[in-house]
Formats: structure tokens, sequence, C-alpha cells
């Protein structure tokens, strides 16, 4: 099975790019009320992922106590607990389980390395009980 079935395309979630600030990461975060979410570089290519207790421990690492003091430090200062790693739009169903098992979404890149969206667990938790639901 394609995997693109089960994609979120860019433009319908929200990322960041490596050259942004705590605050903007905070705000997105917050604006779109996501976990954890991607880091691309400038050139649009897959960095990392970061999420609200890297972010959280940052703070406290940091001893940053208002949003003011926020602006001033790069997303890329708060060190992050786990990347999750992406898969290329051509993987079979086999990778993007086993990445989807440790995973809550799975970065997907290009052949280029661009990143081109997410496949979240979720998704792949409803195809799988659709399936089930047809041959029980």
């Amino acid at each position: 099975m394609n995997i693109l079935f089960f994609l979120t395309p860019k433009s319908d979630i929200a990322y960041i790019f490596e050259n942004e600030t705590l605050r903007q990461t905070l705000e997105k975060i917050e604006h779109r009320k996501f976990s954890c979410i991607p880091i691309l570089n400038p050139d649009g290519k897959y960095v990392g992922t970061i999420s609200e207790g890297d972010l959280l421990w940052g703070m406290k690492n940091l001893n940053i106590t208002d949003m003011k003091a926020a602006e001033e430090v790069p997303v890329m200062a708060i060190s992050r607990r786990a990347t999750y790693k992406p898969v290329h739009v051509d993987c079979d169903m086999e990778d993007l389980l086993d990445r989807a098992i440790n995973q809550n979404f799975v970065p997907v890149i290009d052949d280029q390395d661009h990143f081109i969206g997410i496949v979240t667990r979720k998704e792949i938790i409803k195809y799988c009980y659709k399936e089930m639901k047809k041959n029980a």
C-alpha cells in the first residue's frame, strides 16, 4: 500500500524553522494545540521534532521565566529528547509501521529529503480498524 494514502500534507500541519525562537515555537504549539511539531531548515528539509516537554525542560534549564526572554533564545538551543525518524515517500508499509510503533507521527520526506508531511499513528490505527471490521 502507498503511504501517501495516510499522509497529512505539510500545508495542513504546524511546523517551525530551525532559525525561529523559543517564543515563536511556543506560540505556534499553543495556537495549533499540538504536543510536538517538526523542525525544518530554511530549504524545507526535515531537521527533527520538538515537543512540549522539550520546551518545558529547556525553559527550566535555561531559567526562562517570561516570554520576553524566550524571544532571545533560538529554538535549536533547546535540547530534544527524541528525534522522530522520517521515512521516504516510497517506503513500504513495514517501515512505516516500525516507526509508528514508537512515534506519535512519522515525518515523510521526498527523494531530495524535503519534508512533505506526516503520517499519524491515529490514521494507521483507523485504517487497520476498518480493515479488521471488513474481514470480521
